[in-house]
């Protein structure tokens, strides 16, 4: 018999105590993917957006409105070279618990300042020339099932009632980080619709030179600091990153989360290998005698205790892999979440660490066994 073939028996010499091993390492492997793939997108959100466009929203906080007339003072802004705004609208489709992103916006001066938004159904012109359309990402389309031409009717919860859209284009971002379950509407329907009780949530700025932005910033906020709606004004990275802070440190978090749960599976692993090897204490001695030498025992226990490890990790990793594949749950809160490649590289050298761990000490005993000292055990 092989190597190979010696580990591969052993392994299944007590299989209901190696699948149980197994399906443990799984499942820790399986949350690590999950929790890691959540700092991952938190981190490539916090990325998302230009440092030439810088975004000027109320220092009272984000909540708080701006008014329309910052617009024409911040054009005039030595270093911008456009201006538009948007605002946040707050409603849902049928069930209030079903939350998705939806912005009012100044259409002609908000979308040349975003070529992340690429158009992929429809057209901006059709968009364009009706008061109540509606341009909606992909994922969002694809998880209720519109269409294209459709009318959907939202209910608001900020602004109250019942508020029709047309949907006249869809948008499908290069970046997933981005996201494709955002809504984006003509900010002059939702005005008259309030009757002029809405005012600009934030202002969008870009910049002749990218590199002026903290100077540009600084002057914005020096012009209105006096006025009844003084500003904080940061570059859009800037800005997108502060929405990643609110969930506090949630990297900490999880790395504490991993820590422990690695621990107790490296536990659970060597306890299974140090079992395994007492019970072999006599098939040990038989090798030795047939001239197995030290570090061959050394390595065949050690193999078995990686194998065991690399196998449940590897399926834990492709199970959260399948799990988070396209539009879940999650795209509302984390946009483009998804259990990325460099998770599952990083979650399959934790595996073999895990195994080389909590093999070792066994593998030394074995490799230490003496012919006599086992038979003595044995006998």
């Amino acid at each position: 018999m092989t190597k190979a073939g010696l580990v591969w028996a052993n392994l299944r010499r007590n299989k209901k105590r190696t699948i149980l091993t197994m399906l443990s390492v799984m499942v820790a492997f399986f949350l690590f993917g999950v929790l890691r793939s959540v700092v991952t997108t938190l981190d490539a959100a916090s990325e998302v957006g230009s440092e030439g466009r810088l975004i000027a929203s109320s220092a009272s906080g984000i909540t708080f409105q701006l008014p329309e007339a910052h617009a024409s003072r911040l054009a005039a802004v030595d270093g911008v070279s456009s201006v538009s705004w948007a605002s946040w609208f707050g409603a849902y489709y049928q069930d209030p618990n079903d939350f998705f992103a939806q912005f009012a916006i100044k259409a002609d001066t908000y979308f040349p300042m975003y070529p992340e938004v690429v158009i992929t159904a429809g057209s901006m012109d059709d968009f364009t020339r009706e008061r109540n359309a509606a341009i909606l990402g992909v994922g969002l389309m694809e998880k209720y099932g519109w269409q294209l031409g459709q009318k959907i009717t939202l209910k608001g919860t900020f602004v109250p009632g019942d508020w029709e859209f047309n949907i006249r284009a869809v948008y499908d971002p290069p970046d997933p980080a981005f996201g494709d379950e955002l809504m984006f509407f003509h900010y002059e329907y939702l005005y008259e619709g309030t009757g002029g009780r809405i005012s600009p949530g934030w202002f969008v700025m870009t910049l002749n030179q990218p590199d002026r932005a903290p100077e540009v910033a600084a002057t914005i906020d020096a012009m209105f600091k006096s006025s009844v709606a003084p500003t904080k004004t940061q570059t859009e990275k800037a800005f997108n990153a502060g929405f990643v802070t609110m969930w506090g440190n949630i990297g900490f978090l999880v790395s504490a989360i991993g820590t422990a749960v690695f621990f107790a599976i490296l536990f659970v692993a060597a306890n299974t290998m140090m079992m395994a090897v007492r019970e072999r204490i006599g098939e040990i001695a038989v090798l030795k005698t047939v001239g197995f030498g030290n570090g061959t025992v050394f390595g065949l226990v050690l193999a078995e205790s990686v194998l065991i490890t690399v196998l449940g990790g590897a399926l834990g990793l492709l199970l959260a892999r399948l799990a988070f594949l396209g539009n879940t749950p999650l795209n509302m809160f984390f946009p483009g979440f998804g259990v990325t490649g460099g998770t599952i590289a990083l979650g399959m050298l934790m595996a073999v660490a895990l195994g080389v761990i909590s093999g070792t000490i066994p593998a030394i005993q074995s490799a230490r066994l003496s012919v006599a000292g086992a038979l003595r055990q044995v006998g």
